[in-house]
């Protein structure tokens, strides 16, 4: 899970260093994000039916050897074309990795420990936060960003080589007249989704820029503002286990809600910061522990009421809606903060985080109604 959306991060976080390359400004940072996530999100549909049909270890060793070869063409970019490039191929494992892991959970994991197993799993996108916003941008201040995703690209080489030997060989596949469900979401996928869809929005605004707003706004150093990721990934990591181990059958459902309206004051708190440079801090951690962990919930929903055999699907199809607003999110704010309005940046996170909460709200309410009829 971490390096399936390492690329992410490692543009995130070392955004100031990439900033002034040629052709590569604060609105082309955003476009980066944009197709990536576009390309995972247009795949996510058919990546489900792909981890269904092949098996949880193929899914992962592909998973991991294309986030290998995605971060050595980043790594080798010259430009913003092929830089483009790049991230648009890293969004072919970001398409992979729920259905795979979440898949591998089912297989391997009792009833029982499933929630607290998905959140641990899950909490492997926030360890990759902190791996680009702590030792990959200390490693770029010595031998350049390139060097520094490089070594990225190594460490997602060897761990698809790892997952190769060591994980257990996947079941025979079903036979290929096996009924294919619906790709458009229904029920409590399709609520989950659209939450995803304005709360993946504003994760992703926060994750792209806020290394950038804490160079250009706040003064920092690229190193300092790198570490804002670090610590974003850190709050993350802990959001999103302990709130999965809370998210128990007849609760998970009304905590989406609940994160959402912890963003809302997490995007207050980074506004916030234009006034009292500090709360950028107190905003990163309120981000990782309430905004990040919502997704993560999303999951152990799924995991916990998918039908059989739907597992993947399911889990692509909400992935779909939070790469989709991971797509939107940056472009939009990229505008914004193309011209320094960072305020209204963050006023716009707020807004999508906003439209979450309201989402989640409606379709707890009406799980609940219908559970009690």
């Amino acid at each position: 899970m971490g390096f399936s959306m390492l690329q992410l991060f490692v543009l995130g976080a070392l955004g100031p260093r990439l900033v002034g390359e040629p052709g590569l400004s604060p609105a082309v940072l955003g476009l980066t994000t944009t197709i990536g996530f576009g390309t995972a999100a247009v795949l996510s549909p058919a990546g489900g039916r792909i981890v269904d049909r092949i098996g949880p270890r193929r899914s992962l060793v592909a998973l991991l050897l294309l986030s290998a070869a995605a971060l050595a063409l980043m790594g080798a970019a010259p430009g913003a074309a092929l830089l483009l490039a790049a991230v648009a191929l890293g969004g072919v494992p970001q398409a992979l990795a729920n259905p795979a892991t979440n898949k591998a959970v089912l297989r391997s994991v009792p009833p029982a420990r499933r929630a607290a197993v998905t959140g641990i799993k899950q909490s492997g996108v926030q360890l990759g936060a902190f791996f680009a916003g702590l030792p990959l941008a200390v490693l770029a201040a010595g031998i350049g960003w390139r060097g520094a995703v490089w070594a990225g690209a190594g460490a997602a080489l060897l761990a698809g080589l790892w997952a190769l030997r060591t994980l257990p060989a996947d079941p025979a596949p079903p036979p290929p007249a096996a009924p294919r469900g619906p790709l458009v979401p229904r029920g409590m996928v399709a609520w989950l989704a659209v939450f995803s869809l304005f709360l993946g929005a504003g994760i992703a605004s926060v994750n792209t820029y806020l290394a950038l707003f804490g160079a250009q706004r706040l003064g920092m150093g690229p190193t300092t503002a790198a570490a804002l990721v670090a610590v974003l990934g850190v709050a993350g990591i802990a959001g999103r286990i302990g709130w999965s181990k809370a998210a128990r059958p007849g609760r998970a459902e009304r905590l989406p809600a609940r994160l959402a309206c912890g963003s809302l004051v997490a995007a207050g708190l980074l506004g916030g910061a234009l006034v009292a440079g500090p709360l950028v801090w107190v905003g990163a951690v309120a981000v990782g522990v309430f905004a990040v962990s919502g997704n993560a919930v999303s999951m152990v929903l799924v995991v916990q009421r998918a039908a059989p055999g739907r597992a993947g699907q399911d889990s692509a199809l909400v992935a779909a809606g939070f790469f989709a607003g991971f797509a939107l999110g940056p472009s939009l704010f990229g505008l914004l903060a193309q011209s320094g309005r960072y305020g209204a940046g963050w006023l716009l996170v707020a807004a999508e985080f906003a439209v979450a909460a309201a989402v989640a709200s409606a379709w707890a309410r009406r799980d609940r109604a219908g559970r009690t009829a």
